[in-house]
């Protein structure tokens, strides 16, 4: 009997005990997070070499925050493969971690309880040279490499010069900026400074310090005798596919995009031709000129030559685009569609050819549409600047003057734009149509061309050392 009562206490006992506790289940409540005040997911600018304080004003439930807190900062330095930790709050520090986007975190831990919470954030690293113009240009047979500060009117002469203590290669061709894409975080931005010097290597810069990395020379597995620049465009971010030396040169990218190969020159693209400067690369296919047979050549998307493996309809009868018997002048063309192309006869006639072709895995046709004197041609000199819009209107330059001309009716009009008499030595076109940039000694030029202006000058840069010949913006 005693024995059923001592069990009979057990239950009971046992119940209670899992009453109580189940009580206490919901009884729980969580602990509060912390809040910060514009921070969380924030962009911070950090500017090279410049103090960098972050002081965020932390607020937590029954917490003082200097006392029951710490703090610990992550910053990603992917391209050195670590992350710079810092402690305590605020962070302070003079930033050197470099230019670019770091994805960063900061940990904060409650020392009453240990539990730890991440509020993630990023640092956008500059310095004064990630925005503003960079200017390539030859001061009476010096090369010259000049900055032009966000302002307009703050110009850094010579800057390379100033720099490295020593003067670029001669004869400048043009800028080539490497710009890596988004999935391509650890290669570093580069201008490349070419020029046909073949008694001292073109430069390659940090984009950000203006700092001299490597050479033109480098860029190939195997360098070849002698390197003269064509004309470089870009592939795949940092990635160069272009003409040097009269042939077709494809970076490899066969590799991981943060690899030391990756974008290199290995071999030309074999076959016996040799190139105008002006070709065009679709991402499906090459179109360029042959200088050696004076016709068009094309290149599969992998660089592979091609040449004229291509049909000429029969019904186009106004030239034969496989020997066209003329040096180009100007061509810029595109995917698909009809395009002009400049030429200059043996007898000094300049012709403008209308052309369609169509490269795909069906057809691989061209059509001569005709030829015919180029309105323009008494204006076009031995030293003539040309560009293309989207719409298939061009702007050339003549000693002082810019003009447009439309082939669809032939008109040809100067632009209102006026410098002084001094000769145009660098013209580009912007991505959207709407801007020329223009170069004459000394000075650099923005003229409005967009629907309804004739080129009026909108900005003028002074200061610039000798005949610009390049430019590049970053905005």
């Amino acid at each position: 009997m005693k024995f059923k009562l001592f069990f009979l206490l057990a239950i009971l006992a046992g119940l209670y005990t899992a009453c109580k506790k189940d009580l206490g289940n919901y009884d729980y409540h969580p602990p509060s997070e912390p809040t910060l005040s514009k921070f969380k997911d924030s962009t911070f600018s950090a500017l090279l070499g410049d103090s960098l304080i972050l002081n965020p004003k932390i607020i937590l439930a029954d917490a003082d925050p200097s006392t029951d807190l710490s703090y610990e900062w992550k910053i990603n330095v992917q391209e050195e493969a670590r992350e710079a930790v810092y402690t305590g709050s605020p962070l302070k520090l003079v930033y050197n971690l470099g230019p670019g986007l770091r994805s960063s975190k900061l940990i904060i831990t409650d020392k009453r309880n240990g539990l730890k919470y991440v509020i993630p954030f990023n640092i956008m690293g500059s310095t004064e040279f990630t925005k503003g113009k960079i200017v390539l240009s030859d001061d009476n047979g010096t090369t010259k490499l000049s900055f032009v500060k966000p302002d307009n009117k703050t110009v850094i002469a010579d800057i390379y010069n100033a720099f490295h203590k020593e003067t670029l290669p001669s004869n400048p061709v043009e800028l080539y900026f490497a710009d890596p894409l988004p999935y391509q975080p650890i290669t570093q931005q580069q201008f490349w400074v070419l020029c046909n010097d073949q008694n001292k290597k073109s430069p390659f810069l940090d984009a950000s310090t203006l700092l001299r990395k490597s050479y033109l020379n480098d860029q190939f597995f195997t360098p070849p005798a002698t390197i003269f620049p064509g004309h470089i465009e870009s592939y795949q971010g940092t990635v160069p596919t272009g003409v040097i030396n009269g042939k077709m040169y494809v970076g490899v990218v066969s590799t991981a995009p943060f690899a030391p190969d990756y974008g290199k020159f290995a071999n030309e693209q074999a076959g016996d031709y040799n190139l105008s400067k002006y070709f065009t690369f679709t991402g499906a296919f090459y179109f360029a000129f042959d200088i050696k047979t004076k016709g068009f050549v094309t290149f599969a998307g992998d660089g592979s030559y091609l040449g004229k493996d291509y049909v000429v309809d029969p019904a186009g009868t106004s030239f034969d685009p496989k020997n066209i018997g003329m040096d180009l002048l100007y061509m810029k063309t595109g995917p698909a569609g009809t395009y002009y192309a400049y030429f200059k006869a043996t007898d000094g006639t300049i012709y403008e050819l209308s052309f369609t072709y169509q490269f795909d895995s069906v057809n691989r046709k061209i059509k001569a549409e005709y030829k015919r004197v180029f309105k323009g041609a008494s204006l076009v000199t031995v030293d003539t600047k040309w560009q293309r819009n989207s719409l298939n209107v061009f702007y050339f330059t003549s000693n002082d003057k810019i003009y447009r001309y439309n082939p669809l009716n032939e008109e040809l009009r100067a632009l209102d734009a006026d410098f002084g008499g001094k000769k145009v030595s660098m013209l580009k076109i912007s991505n959207d149509d709407n801007t020329l940039t223009v170069g004459t000694t000394g000075s650099i030029y923005t003229l409005d061309v967009s629907v309804g202006k004739n080129g009026i000058i909108t900005q003028t840069i002074t200061g610039i050392p000798g005949a610009p010949v390049d430019i590049i913006i970053r905005k």
